[in-house]
């Protein structure tokens, strides 16, 4: 089940209680009332667990090293390549990629108190995907490609926009994994718990491109 679904099911839970509760028998005006306010504030969470759950969508569960994401490497031309990029259930995206390594960063977030008394797992959503050169001084003033791979409606930012000053999540990037951009070769990148991406050749003929290459 994902974190999504699983605020989605709370805030339907929630919403269902404050309708029994606000809908309770009872003719006493004073806890009529008392009712119909519990009610609304049961409610009122749901409808948070709900916006919470949609801005989350895009986040992934973080208890174990995983899988996040493969990569399949065509050369186009010098330092010019199409890569195709699946994570997740979302649809492959083919994207242009330049220079010599690929670079896919990660966003992980903590949460603080009390969600990591309650033991919530971190959760991690990619950042983004980008060409690199291996000269610095070529990364400097040859043509950049970089892929924003985060959603329209994303936590953090909203977090950071209009939640700064609450105490909900810690957030950091997750360690970049690079490899060389080789043609035809295939990489799995894996997420660990503390936010660390290490990616690996996919198949054979990747580990023989990367040992003739050098690396």
């Amino acid at each position: 089940m994902t974190l999504s679904t699983e605020l989605w099911l709370g805030a339907a839970i929630l919403a269902l209680l404050g309708v029994l509760i606000g809908r309770s028998g009872g003719r006493r005006a004073r806890f009529k009332t008392l009712r119909w306010l519990f009610g609304l504030v049961c409610i009122v969470f749901a409808l948070t667990l709900g916006v919470a759950g949609l801005l989350l969508k895009q986040y992934v569960w973080l208890i174990e090293d995983v899988p996040v994401a493969s990569l399949q490497l065509r050369q186009l031309g010098t330092q010019d390549f199409e890569a195709t990029l699946r994570a997740g259930d979302a649809e492959p995206k083919v994207l242009d990629l330049r220079g010599d390594e690929w670079q896919l960063d990660a966003r992980v977030l903590r949460w603080r108190l009390p969600a990591v008394l309650a033991g919530v797992p971190p959760v991690y959503q990619l950042e983004r995907l980008s060409g690199r050169y291996g000269d610095p001084k070529q990364e400097l003033t040859s043509p950049r490609t970089v892929h924003d791979l985060r959603p329209a409606w994303d936590f953090w930012t909203i977090k950071q926009k209009y939640l700064a000053q609450l105490p909900i999540a810690d957030a950091h990037w997750g360690s970049a994994a690079y490899l060389p951009m080789l043609d035809g070769a295939s990489y799995t990148v894996f997420i660990n718990p503390r936010g660390g991406l290490v990616a690996k050749p996919a198949d054979d003929k990747t580990e023989a491109l990367l040992r003739a290459a050098g690396w």
